[in-house]
């Protein structure tokens, strides 16, 4: 089996600290290799795997100014579809743009659906629904109108996040500094428990920063550490008390949940998007429908047993059961 995987080019494959997509395609590209598959990564040039890497991208676009996002994402992708003949199958893990060139060649193409920006982009899934097969990350974020050939839940490299038996008594934040990601909810429910908060992330909205983050940071009760990656994002999701995860928008997965609740970190989360799906009430953090409920879950996280966290995500989110998915799927496409 010859696979072609796109890669975006937002970020390095894999990434440095954050670019949860770029981490998903090499997590699963790395996995496929491992299995014996023949994987061609399309990717930036200083992308990374074991398999072979093609790409024309000299650097991600959102590393180096110089790249145009626009220009470099049509030579990217047309790159690959040029090549479509050498492959039995392209994955497509880089949104709706590639949909557009696969009735142009007979190849089977797969597109993973990591979330839709905006319901603008819809028209364009739509219209190559009876082309190509889409992958959901959670049954939550499946398009009501759309078909799809599987949903499969991302998976961690669970070796990467040891189990911490302990943790710690601060709270985490992890995310992008964005209002989606409930960045001031986290601070609020802190501030209301006496609780010192850790901040892990991008800044990807300055505004938003600059108005109701950064006024709380003091490097005491409340910590801003930026964008982590590798030993150190581990040790940072293992070492807190919970994960704050008190989100404003319909999370399409969130990999910083179930990669602290490896480290044996319970969630405590908004009850929308896939958390459901990932978090189970009680057991391995709560589901809360505000900061007063966040607030009153901090209060029971004495319920929770840090094993249980892990036990969840070893058995439902390994990068093996995401592999093994997509390779069933593969294999049903190919016949």
């Amino acid at each position: 089996m010859r696979i072609a995987m796109l890669a975006p080019i937002s970020w390095r494959t894999p990434p440095r600290h954050y670019g949860p997509w770029e981490l998903v395609t090499s997590l699963l590209t790395e996995a496929l290799v491992a299995r014996g598959i023949d994987v061609t990564l399309f990717a930036t040039q200083d992308s990374h795997t074991a398999g072979t890497l093609a790409g024309v991208v000299p650097a991600p676009y959102s590393e180096d100014p110089s790249i145009d996002a626009k220009v470099w994402e049509m030579l990217h992708v047309a790159h690959v579809f040029e090549r479509a003949g050498e492959f039995d199958l392209i994955h497509n893990q880089a949104d709706f743009v590639p949909l557009a060139f696969s009735r142009l060649v007979d190849t089977p193409v797969v597109t993973t659906i990591h979330g839709f920006g905006s319901d603008r982009i819809l028209p364009a899934y739509r219209e190559y629904q009876d082309r190509v097969a889409y992958v959901a990350i959670s049954d939550s974020d499946r398009a009501p109108d759309l078909r799809y050939a599987a949903t499969i839940h991302h998976g961690i490299a669970l070796e990467e996040f040891p189990f911490d038996a302990h943790g710690g008594d601060d709270l985490l934040f992890f995310g992008r500094i964005h209002p989606d990601k409930g960045a001031a909810e986290a601070i609020a429910a802190a501030r209301a428990t006496g609780r010192r908060l850790v901040m892990a992330g991008i800044v990807q909205d300055s505004g938003y920063h600059e108005r109701h983050v950064a006024p709380a940071i003091d490097g005491d009760r409340v910590a801003f550490i930026g964008a982590v990656g590798g030993v150190e994002r581990a040790r940072t999701l293992g070492s807190a008390a919970a994960l704050l995860h008190l989100i404003n928008f319909d999370e399409p997965f969130g990999l910083s949940v179930v990669e602290a609740l490896a480290c044996g970190t319970p969630v405590i989360a908004r009850n929308r998007g896939s958390m459901p799906e990932l978090i189970d009430h009680g057991v391995t953090g709560f589901l809360v429908d505000d900061t007063a409920g966040a607030i009153e879950a901090i209060g029971r996280l004495g319920e929770i047993d840090r094993a249980a966290c892990r036990a969840s995500a070893a058995t439902r989110f390994s990068v093996d059961r995401m592999a093994d998915r997509y390779l069933a799927l593969y294999r049903r496409i190919l016949g």
